[in-house]
């Protein structure tokens, strides 16, 4: 009688409510499905393995560079380093950033080069700076803390299970390390000089045969590769002084170290002089203009590839050609990942990346499928990669 004459009983209210809020649900989770395109979260990995900030927008560079045949990257490792140079440029690359780097390189199952520079930034011909923590150190004290350093560094990625195939001791160390304890260029007492650098060379090697167990791991000195009179002379020294190695690392860019014909018989006179394999190191060609008479030392007579991203390919090209020779095992880019991003500054602004400026690869990183076929599979290919990682926290993205 309370319902006939208009009363409606408070449960019946209640359910009617429920009902009606479980439609409106269930309408809205049908018009999501029909007209949202939801993403699957295989398409939501990182760029970087074990990395916050993941993105559907890239991928990451190192597997692109693979899927071009790239088969060994290098990390260089400076000692307490600052996260910016002087100009701006990415030199944060402690132990923990290249640990996290090599992780990367090696779940890919490429081959890794560790680069050391026995300094806290940028080692090379110009410069060769001690640590500022072991400045004032005896020189007993430096040999000592050298292969302390080396071996530690090499315990801690042994343990971390990304021990280096390669570690290469020192950066273009043509004129030696740690200035001016183990200088051999411009010196007075030359005999005594290269007595110290080569003793310093040895401490390191003793580090990393010590720290890496039983693993084997090929031992690189590298030099600027300025042709063969240069490359003689200091691995002449080198023998004589007993220092072990395994290869011969040579940079290689045509404004500093001549013409291509200059490197082939450079290359074949190391291999057959000394034995040792070689390897191209360091190498790279602006794919857009770049005035290269703006640099120190550069003879822009033997830059003969147009300043495009076909003459870059054609410059890695020839390249590989003089490269494909017995001894001779492999090539690396310098820098193929620079991108200009945030407030990072890149070298030559990037125009001698493989990636252009929005992330995509150029020719002469597709290339490299056809130098894969000229070289064939043991050849190492690949670049240094060692800002990559920052580079991609600022925000840069790569696709292919």
């Amino acid at each position: 009688m309370d319902f006939l004459c208009g009363r409606v009983p408070s449960r019946l209210i209640v359910v009617v409510s429920c009902v009606i809020i479980l439609s409106a649900l269930v309408s809205l989770w049908i018009y999501v499905q029909l007209c949202v395109k939801v993403e699957p979260i295989e398409s939501r990995k990182s760029v970087e393995t074990g990395r916050a900030g993941e993105t559907t927008l890239g991928k990451d560079a190192l597997a692109i560079m693979k899927s071009y045949e790239a088969n060994c990257f290098r990390l260089r490792l400076f000692v307490n380093p600052k996260q910016r140079d002087e100009w701006g440029g990415f030199t944060g690359n402690n132990l923990e950033y290249t640990i996290k780097l090599a992780k990367r390189i090696k779940g890919i199952g490429a081959k890794l080069i560790l680069d050391l520079h026995y300094s806290d930034t940028w080692a090379d011909l110009q410069r060769q700076d001690i640590p500022v923590a072991w400045r004032g150190l005896s020189y007993e004290q430096l040999v000592e803390k050298v292969y302390e350093y080396t071996r530690s560094v090499m315990v801690r990625m042994r343990e971390e299970g990304v021990l280096p195939d390669m570690v290469q001791i020192g950066n273009e160390i043509t004129c030696g390390i740690l200035w001016p304890v183990g200088k051999v260029c411009d010196v007075e007492n030359s005999e005594e000089q290269w007595k110290r650098f080569t003793t310093l060379l040895k401490a390191a090697v003793k580090g990393v045969r010590e720290g890496v167990g039983n693993t084997t791991v090929k031992i690189i000195l590298h030099i600027h590769g300025e042709g063969f009179e240069v490359t003689r002379w200091f691995f002449s020294y080198i023998e004589r002084h007993g220092v072990e190695y395994d290869v011969i690392g040579l940079s290689y860019y045509p404004w500093w170290h001549g013409s291509l014909s200059n490197l082939r018989v450079n290359i074949q006179n190391t291999v057959m002089v000394f034995g040792k394999e070689v390897l191209i190191v360091e190498t790279a060609y602006p794919y857009y203009y770049v005035d290269l008479s703006q640099i120190a030392w550069a003879e822009t007579e033997y830059v003969v590839w147009d300043f495009t991203p076909e003459g870059q390919r054609s410059f890695l090209m020839d390249l590989a050609k003089v490269a494909n020779v017995p001894g001779c095992i492999g090539l690396l880019w310098w820098y193929p990942e620079a991108m200009p991003v945030g407030d990072l500054n890149v070298w030559l602004g990037g125009a001698a990346a493989l990636f252009d400026l929005k992330g995509k690869p150029l020719p002469a990183l597709k290339a490299f499928r056809e130098i894969r076929e000229l070289v064939g599979s043991s050849f190492l290919l690949g670049g240094d990669v060692s800002s990559l990682a920052e580079i991609e926290r600022l925000g840069g993205v790569y696709s292919d």
